[in-house]
């Protein structure tokens, strides 16, 4: 047997990293799924199969895995962190033995140092955004002011977090004005009166963004004039 001479700048692998970054950029750049990647790549004559286009995107996602870990790690380390989740389906995952778990999620973790940068965290498992949320803070550094979580008040978001990791809860009114929006037809007269009253919250808080509040100074507008309000 005689193994040809490869052509000059052609390397051993069968996908060079141009090749694997442009899947990698279709698929979750752009949102493209690969049956389609499979389908344009046939017309273009060069087909490669939706099953091979995961399989050198698994293996390269590798040499990512430094770079999320510190992102998880600066996410962290944030003032304000946001989360929720949406439930996500995929085609095969591995459960522990004995989980009795159904549901798939990918949770979103926005991680906020103000004024400095913003990280967002997506997470696809069988978690819930509560224990994703407690995973990135396990990394949060000692020493640092206790950070405020900011979610919906729905029970996945805050009932796994651990117990052991301090943060201040804060939940999100225009998710609650919402429901009030919601419900008006059955208690119109209920959720007027509460639609009107949120209404004057949120006119504090434009005119503490039109002034340019930050932090302590948009806190204290809002105590001393949404705290008797609310």
């Amino acid at each position: 047997m005689f193994t040809a001479q490869a052509p000059e700048g052609v390397g051993p692998e069968k996908f060079d990293e141009e090749a694997a970054a442009m899947m990698a950029e279709a698929r979750y750049g752009t949102g493209v799924p690969t049956h389609r990647l499979e389908r344009l790549q046939e017309r273009l004559g060069v087909p490669v199969a939706a099953s091979t286009q995961w399989e050198v995107l698994e293996e390269r996602a590798d040499l990512l895995k430094p770079a999320r870990d510190e992102l998880i790690r600066q996410a962290a380390q944030g003032e304000l962190l946001h989360n929720d989740d949406t439930t996500m389906r995929i085609l095969k995952m591995v459960r522990p033995a004995g989980d009795t778990r159904t549901g798939v999620f990918t949770s979103g973790v926005v991680s906020m140092v103000v004024g400095v940068y913003r990280v967002a965290v997506f997470l696809t498992g069988r978690q819930h955004a509560g224990e994703n949320a407690s995973d990135v803070l396990k990394h949060r550094a000692a020493g640092l002011p206790v950070p405020v979580l900011m979610c919906d008040a729905s029970a996945s978001n805050t009932s796994e977090l651990d117990e052991d990791i301090d943060y201040l809860l804060a939940r999100c009114i225009p998710h609650g004005r919402r429901k009030l929006v919601a419900v008006a037809g059955s208690f119109p007269d209920q959720c007027r009166h509460m639609l009107v009253e949120l209404g004057k919250v949120f006119k504090v808080d434009a005119r503490a963004k039109q002034d340019g509040l930050k932090g302590a100074e948009r806190l204290a507008l809002h105590q001393r004039e949404s705290k008797p309000i609310m």
